[in-house]
């Protein structure tokens, strides 16, 4: 069902509870990195004779941190780590996928507009499996670091994702900025996986699932599915807040720009 003509796309929807903020993932959502995150695990994988397809990284693997990643993988194939080990391959992992982050902008084209969209009422944060500080330079790199009250990563918790922790805390700081007792009640999550979901949904947050890395029935969970950011505005917050289940249909119209 497409939104009738007459309504403003970003216009609010009369809600029980008022928006307050939103809670991005990271990779796959704002930041176009899992394939490079890939990547990196294979090159280090490599080296040390395992091999890591894509398939397996997106159906087994995808939705954890490092070292969810490592422990998983070699775990699989009936070895073990020592922390050692599991050490050096985080670093040599970090150093890689660093690499490939340096060679190109990773920012998803509609992810500026949007986060400037969503920050001109609401407080934002990030409850991501990445590590802090590469969330930190792309961010800084796009010029968009400010427009954020909160990012909380993968090793700012005890728990990973599908483990509620990373949007907890992420939560409880931005009701401190914004001098609320810690509620979830007024936040909303946007995730690209069932292990993000399951994570904001264990938090007590409404998320909003974006096909950008799978499909929509591959994002069990998620109150509302769209296609990428450029779809994500006040409209599909309240969808999402009301526990709207798919299919809905919360596109906003093209926007057609004059010449420029």
């Amino acid at each position: 069902m497409s939104p009738p003509a007459s309504r403003n796309p970003g216009e609010r929807i009369a809600s029980a509870e008022p928006l307050l903020g939103v809670v991005f993932d990271f990779d796959g959502v704002i930041a176009d990195t899992e394939r490079l995150h890939l990547q990196a695990y294979q090159d280090v994988l490599r080296e040390r004779g395992m091999t890591l397809s894509r398939d397996d990284y997106q159906a087994r693997y995808l939705g954890f941190d490092d070292v969810g990643v490592f422990t998983a993988i070699v775990a699989d194939r009936g070895s073990t780590l020592d922390h050692g080990e599991l050490d050096r391959l985080i670093e040599a992992k970090g150093r890689r996928f660093t690499a490939l982050v340096e060679a190109g902008d990773v920012v998803f084209p509609d992810a500026p507009a949007c986060i400037e969209r969503l920050a001109a009422d609401l407080v934002l944060g990030i409850a991501s499996g990445a590590l802090h500080q590469e969330i930190e330079d792309i961010l800084n790199a796009a010029g968009l670091r400010d427009h954020f009250s909160a990012i909380v990563a993968a090793d700012d918790v005890e728990h990973a994702k599908p483990a509620p922790d990373g949007y907890t805390r992420a939560v409880e700081l931005l009701c401190e900025a914004l001098g609320r007792a810690p509620s979830p009640t007024g936040f909303i999550a946007i995730e690209d996986s069932r292990w993000g979901i399951e994570a904001a949904v264990a938090a007590g947050l409404p998320c909003i699932g974006v096909a950008t890395t799978y499909g929509a029935d591959e994002l069990p969970g998620a109150a509302v599915v769209v296609p990428g950011l450029a779809d994500i505005d006040h409209r599909s917050l309240t969808a999402a807040q009301r526990g709207a289940a798919a299919p809905v249909d919360v596109r906003t119209p093209p926007v057609h720009n004059g010449d420029q």
